[in-house]
């Protein structure tokens, strides 16, 4: 296969012919060769390539040729979409390959034709805004072959009405359910079991891995390979789904959908629906427990003397209405399905509560309306390895950011692959000439007060060098919103007419289009602008970071996997929380050049980056720019381009 594969990646390929923004890059074709070579031979191979070296055709080409049932998980729903309404088909087309592909998401974007009948039928709504886009949603349903919800325009992704249309792991019916044989769900993954390459998410990946849920887990048998775009993101999500969590939502559905039960199907039995309205307001009580929204371990809620009692109490609740759910189970699939569901929460709850498990970390996050109870692995790298062990296959993952300084022992360690080959492929782009790194001198700690005032004031004259045209990443919400206070009074005083644009004024789509279509906007993210995020030429010219992306130090779970290596006789700073904080900080400077004509400043801030002994290690991971702290050298990086350009 690799003489077929390199072959596809020279100047007289049909790539070259048939695809008008392929670029012949030694850089991706020896980078399809590895993957060739990994497919071949069932190995694991994890693979960083740089920004620009075109890593999706280069996994592929050697998936489409392979001959086998290809797995490719990525880390958004947005790259996922692009890969199966486009790359895929582009590259099939180029090959002539006669492979069929299928799109697989998580059931909640799919229509459930019992939850929207059900729904229609109950009346119960909290605006008009949810009847108007229940009308749209039934309209949809007759008439679309995928039932998927991004098909339906004009009803928002975040609508309320979707969580009442659409079925979730635990209120699913499965073969009990009326309108099985016309279910959405159960299509796409008939679809998926029959195509050659099926395009998931992470997050769908391990939910079904784990719950055995959603259809993954039924494809992994028949797959030679699989693939993992985005693979930095997997630690995260694989520690979400190796672990256990109980949230109050969880529970308020369940009362809820139990009292629609018992009215439809145990009418006669009067207790239930007052069990009902006691698990509800059990729930509701334990989230008012906590003012602050935040994470916070186990063991900090002893300081809170309403928690314990409030715990005890919804126990007790929830096991009245699993006993009375027990009752009357056999009278309805709902009541059998609301019964099944109490079980599992009873134990997860019971679990939760078991302080004895030394090889997790038991932790609350309080949202606005609900608070979720975690239990989270110290480590999935045991874990992760049985799963990949398990059976011979290919297993590829690839990300512009998995090493450190082209060593990928931290990513491998987190993940349990030790015997994986590894490869590392710089971006093709001249970032010498192309981009500058900038640190400016002067600014206090970080941790000082002031901080976020003394970033924007170093910020001003790169901004008006730039002409706008700004991305302002932060690693905080609180820091974002302050700067954006400062900002929007300097633009005033300054006569400045630069558009500003605030993380949260719209999603992430809407605020990136609005950020092209203005050409000189300044735009102000914090986590969600990190990465993920692809704007070519000058609209975007400066990055500007406010601090090194160190995890916060109170975060339970990152605490508690310190605590652990420092109890090893570790380097917990050295070995975990610095290789996390590179990876992070690549994803963000990785914003800035995303073209061979792009050029722009990456201005990051924080003092530490010359000031500590790691700075040093931190500089040397990112692309090689050259680097300067002379702010009219900075500013002089934008003048060659703006010579040319009228000012507005």
């Amino acid at each position: 296969m690799s003489t077929e594969v390199a072959r596809f990646f020279s100047e007289q390929s049909p790539l070259a012919t048939e695809v008008s923004s392929f670029r012949p890059r030694e850089q991706q074709r020896e980078m399809a060769l590895a993957v060739a070579d990994a497919i071949k031979n069932n190995a694991i191979l994890v693979a960083e390539a740089g920004t620009g070296t075109g890593k999706t055709f280069a996994y592929l080409v050697p998936a489409l040729l392979g001959g086998g049932k290809v797995i490719i998980s990525t880390g958004t729903k947005n790259l996922q979409d692009q890969l199966f309404q486009k790359d895929l088909p582009m590259v099939r087309d180029a090959l002539k390959a006669p492979v069929s592909i299928a799109l697989l998401k998580g059931r909640a974007n799919y229509i459930c034709h019992y939850h929207l009948e059900r729904t229609a039928h109950d009346g119960r709504f909290a605006t008009r805004e949810d009847i108007k886009h229940l009308g749209k949603i039934k309209k949809y349903a007759k008439i679309t072959s995928t039932g998927d919800k991004s098909g339906v325009a004009d009803v928002p992704e975040n609508a309320p009405i979707w969580l009442q249309v659409t079925s979730t792991r635990d209120n699913c019916l499965g073969q009990e359910c009326p309108n099985h044989k016309e279910c959405f769900v159960l299509h796409a993954r008939t679809e998926a079991m029959k195509a050659d390459i099926v395009v998931v998410n992470h997050h769908l990946f391990f939910a079904d891995v784990m719950l055995k849920d959603d259809g993954v887990a039924e494809l992994l048998p028949a797959c030679n390979t699989v693939i993992f775009d985005e693979a930095h993101q997997l630690p995260e999500t694989a520690s979400l789904f190796f672990g256990e969590n109980l949230s109050t939502t969880q529970l308020l559905d369940l009362a809820q959908d139990s009292r629609i039960e018992a009215l439809t199907s145990a009418k006669d039995f009067a207790p239930l629906p007052k069990a009902c309205d006691e698990l509800d307001k059990a729930a509701r009580d334990l989230r008012l427990v906590f003012k602050k929204e935040g994470r916070m371990p186990a063991i900090a809620t002893g300081s809170f003397k309403d928690f314990a009692p409030q715990l005890k109490n919804l126990s007790e609740k929830l096991k009245q209405i699993n006993d009375m759910l027990e009752s009357q189970a056999a009278r309805s699939e709902g009541l059998e399905n609301c019964w099944q569901r109490a079980q599992a929460f009873s134990l997860l709850l019971k679990n939760w509560q078991d302080d004895k498990a030394d090889d997790k970390v038991r932790w609350l996050e309080v949202y606005h309306h609900s608070l979720q109870l975690n239990a989270t692995p110290l480590s999935i790298a045991e874990i992760f390895e049985k799963q990949i062990g398990s059976t011979a296959r290919a297993w590829i993952f690839t990300s512009a950011t998995l090493a450190v300084k082209q060593d990928f022992s931290h990513y491998q360690g987190e993940m349990g692959l030790l015997k994986a080959k590894t490869a590392c492929w710089d971006s093709p782009f001249d970032y010498e000439k192309q981009a500058l790194l900038y640190v400016p001198s002067g600014l206090p700690e970080p941790n000082s007060e002031g901080y976020t005032e003394a970033v924007i004031q170093a910020a001003l004259p790169m901004i008006e060098a730039s002409r706008g045209r700004a991305f302002l990443l932060f690693t905080s919400l609180r820091a974002m919103q302050r700067a954006h206070e400062i900002l929007t009074a300097e633009f005033d005083l300054r006569g400045w007419s630069y558009p500003l644009l605030l993380q949260g004024e719209g999603s992430r789509n809407e605020l990136l289009g609005r950020f092209r279509e203005h050409g000189n906007a300044v735009l102000l993210g914090s986590q969600s602008f990190w990465e993920g995020v692809d704007v070519r030429g000058e609209a975007l010219s400066l990055v500007i970071i406010d601090k090194l992306p160190f995890a916060p130090p109170d975060d339970p779970v990152l605490a508690a996997r310190i605590a652990q290596i420092s109890k090893q006789g570790r380097n917990a700073f050295m070995e975990y929380q610095l290789p996390r904080t590179i990876i992070t900080l690549k994803q963000g400077a990785g914003r800035l050049i995303r073209d061979e004509n792009d050029r722009g400043v990456l201005m990051i801030c924080d003092p530490r980056l010359i000031t500590k002994q790691y700075g040093k290690r931190i500089w040397q991971s990112l692309p090689p720019m050259k680097r300067t702290r002379v702010e009219t050298e900075a500013v002089a990086f934008f003048t060659a381009q703006s010579e040319a350009t009228p000012r507005e």
